[in-house]
């Protein structure tokens, strides 16, 4: 296991796309575990999806710094724009980078493909710029398991080549880890890549399959399960992504000379995820019965008659599986919440916030 070499102590901590899903469960997560830290978040609180999950979040983080007296200062912006970016970077100085923000959904990108070059592409660069003029101890960044695209071997491993994009977002998020490698290259910046697996829990993003199957569901309508049911996803609750971003942080890699005099890239990626694809026929029995469990749907709900097995869709894949092993070694953590849990726990938030 690698010891850590980067205190969160009384540092100063910045995290893109803090009002999102993942960001303001790490936020959290990071007010919980240290109030000494001060954390700088920025979030475009665009309408992609619905802005009052995005404002409940906001909420909660607010409430939480007030209670453990955690120094938080959220700005409302996009990293897409540079002045706003290198602002906040002379502003506040950070020496620990988290940059979640980016245009998520593999769909939405054949539709809408400027917003992914827009903050996937030009919000990264955006950000690798600030820290290269602004020294920092550790870049992490979200990258995806979408990297992976039509790779047929499993399970997924960070050493497989991921050449074969099958979307524009996966475009965009290999892009991210060209970039990176480059700014480790040239300009000595430690930078890890984290290459999340289907994440899931309370108060995530309506667009995920399962938020959206329960939204229909409750409507009555119709849910589509695509590959007539033979999809297998490697289903990863918030909580284990976020406790293995905060191992991360914690690691940067090393830096050292190479033979030409030249930094040797301190460049470093991982895949997060729960190791255990599971069957989406099995995951939407799951759904059902937790969202029955919680007084979501009543209990005679008919699901056979609001179920639907289509053909594959593009940009899709058939099976997405993480090899966490590099995770497990260098930090001592594997994610391993059941997906019952996890989707317990979402029905019951579900329950309570759409009342």
């Amino acid at each position: 296991m690698i010891t850590p070499n980067i205190s969160l102590n009384n540092k100063t901590v910045f995290v893109t796309g803090a009002a999102g899903f993942i960001g303001a469960n790490l936020v959290t997560e990071l007010m919980n575990s240290d109030n000494t830290i001060h954390i700088v978040g920025i979030d475009s609180m665009n309408n992609y999806y619905d802005v009052s999950i995005k404002d409940y979040r906001l909420e909660k983080i607010n409430e939480l710094a007030a209670e453990k007296g955690v120094k938080w200062d959220f700005v409302k912006g996009n990293i897409a724009d540079k002045t706003l970016i290198d602002k906040i970077f002379a502003d506040y100085k950070p020496s620990v980078v988290v940059n979640l923000a980016a245009q998520a959904g593999v769909r939405y990108s054949i539709t809408n493909p400027g917003a992914y070059i827009e903050a996937n592409i030009v919000g990264f660069y955006n950000i690798l710029e600030a820290c290269r003029n602004n020294p920092v101890e550790h870049l992490v960044y979200a990258s995806s398991s979408s990297v992976y695209g039509s790779n047929k071997k499993v399970p997924y491993s960070t050493d497989d080549k991921v050449d074969n994009p099958v979307s524009l977002y996966a475009a965009t998020k290999k892009s991210n880890e060209l970039m990176a490698h480059a700014y480790s290259k040239l300009y000595n910046i430690p930078s890890t890549g984290l290459r999340f697996f289907t994440v899931y829990g309370p108060a995530g993003r309506p667009d995920m399959a399962y938020f959206g199957f329960t939204n229909k569901l409750l409507k009555g309508e119709t849910i589509e399960i695509f590959n007539f049911g033979n999809c297998k996803r490697d289903f990863t609750y918030v909580d284990d992504i976020v406790e293995g971003i905060k191992r991360v942080m914690e690691r940067a890699p090393e830096k050292a000379q190479g033979e030409d005099g030249l930094p040797i890239p301190p460049y470093k990626v991982y895949n997060i995820g729960n190791s255990a694809p599971e069957n989406l026929l099995d995951f939407v029995d799951i759904l059902q019965e937790e969202l029955i469990r919680a007084g979501v749907l009543p209990a005679d709900y008919d699901f056979e008659a609001h179920k639907k097995l289509v053909p594959m869709q593009a940009g899709d894949v058939p099976v997405t599986f993480a090899d966490t092993s590099a995770l497990e070694a260098d930090t001592g953590f594997k994610p391993n919440t059941p997906l019952r849990t996890g989707l317990r726990n979402f029905a019951q938030w579900y329950k309570e916030f759409y009342k």
